[in-house]
């Protein structure tokens, strides 16, 4: 979605850049403290209209608490129109924990943010994403009943970036039968920023098709060990390097707003399609993305297949049923780029219409009172 503008609020001292969510149109923001195992988090609602919230917590070292909340509320309002595109009865929710998770990680403090999870009493169900992980939910659980994204041994749907990437390389096929009238990657040159949980299982899936990959990430032991997996593939030294490299598709895996001024004029690929949630860095660059011909494939729209894993929990995890699902995102990729050319606006625009056309007429019927029992 491309509406994330969020007004000044007074702080001390004051800062025009503060964001507040009483300008987000957010239903709920919670702030927790635990001082003893040093817990500090952030968990947004913006919208149960199509049922609970559901979204990961990410953990991650802020440089202050007014990115955090920025972030989680950016974070949130993508899972809205995540889940909406993906036809899922869910809200969208998102939580940041403040910290390094490599230094400030520990049992006590997970469970204790289960436990503020928990007094919210079912409107926010947790998942993983980054800087937790399966086993983290397995922790938070034993405080919370609303969690997804758990272990297979506690019945869980395990690693979540298995359907994400999947459901990337179904939005990759549907943008190439777009725009070139094939939903075949083979020979195509693709870049990959980010080789971590997502990108790794990703460059799987393309190599496997027979598609040059490039690939690049900051953390190099990464990239060594997909290399050692996959010799075919080339890495390159960073981010700068690769957007510059010849492509055909450019795959943002990483954190978000990859997709900036500077990158979108150096970035010689004509198609945009990753797992990194919030790409688009401001409002505007989508237009950008059109007037330079490089077709942009929404990335809550095709980064869906995470959550449509853990949400399969909540029916009893079975990972047939969620991978089929997942393959739908190829049908609604190509949809929203189909109605972005006959309404003749950029491919963001079209699915936010699509998500808020859903969350508005879907969310309307939970006007009609229905007695319990």
């Amino acid at each position: 979605m491309t509406d994330r503008s969020t007004p000044p609020v007074p702080t001390t001292p004051p800062s025009p850049h503060a964001p507040s969510p009483f300008g987000s149109r957010h239903e709920q923001v919670v702030f927790c403290h635990d001082e003893a195992t040093g817990l500090k988090a952030i968990i947004a609602i913006y919208s149960t209209a199509l049922g609970p919230a559901l979204g990961g917590t990410r953990f991650y070292p802020y440089a202050s608490e007014a990115d955090a909340l920025t972030d989680v509320l950016n974070l949130s309002q993508g899972m809205a129109y995540k889940n909406a595109l993906a036809g899922l009865d869910l809200g969208g929710g998102k939580a940041v924990i403040i910290g390094d998770p490599t230094t400030l990680k520990t049992e006590a403090l997970l469970r204790a943010y289960g436990r503020f999870v928990q007094s919210l009493n079912g409107r926010y169900f947790t998942a993983c994403d980054v800087g937790t992980f399966s086993p983290d939910m397995d922790l938070i659980a034993r405080e919370c009943e609303f969690v997804t994204g758990r272990t297979v041994e506690h019945g869980g749907a395990g690693d979540s970036s298995v359907l994400t990437a999947f459901g990337v390389y179904q939005g990759m096929r549907a943008s190439a039968q777009h725009l070139w009238g094939d939903t075949s990657l083979a020979g195509k040159r693709i870049g990959v920023a980010g080789v971590g949980k997502v990108g790794r299982h990703l460059v799987g899936h393309l190599v496997d098709e027979g598609a040059h990959v490039v690939v690049t990430d900051p953390y190099e032991p990464a990239v060594t060990a997909l290399r050692e997996t996959y010799p075919s593939i080339t890495a390159v030294a960073d981010t700068d390097t690769l957007i510059r490299e010849p492509l055909d598709i450019y795959a943002p895996c990483a954190l978000g707003g990859a997709l900036d001024d500077e990158s979108i004029e150096a970035l010689t690929a004509t198609v945009v399609c990753g797992a990194a949630n919030n790409q688009l860095a401001h409002d505007g660059i989508e237009k950008r993305l059109e007037e330079r011909g490089i077709t942009y494939a929404p990335d809550y729209c095709v980064n869906a297949g995470g959550v449509i894993q853990v949400a399969d929990e909540l029916e009893g995890f079975d990972f047939d049923r969620a991978k089929m699902r997942a393959t739908k995102i190829f049908d609604t990729t190509l949809s929203v780029l189909e109605r972005a050319k006959a309404d003749g606006v950029p491919p963001s625009i079209a699915a936010d219409r699509v998500a808020e056309q859903r969350m508005r007429e879907v969310g309307r019927l939970r006007q009609v009172y229905l007695p319990k029992g």
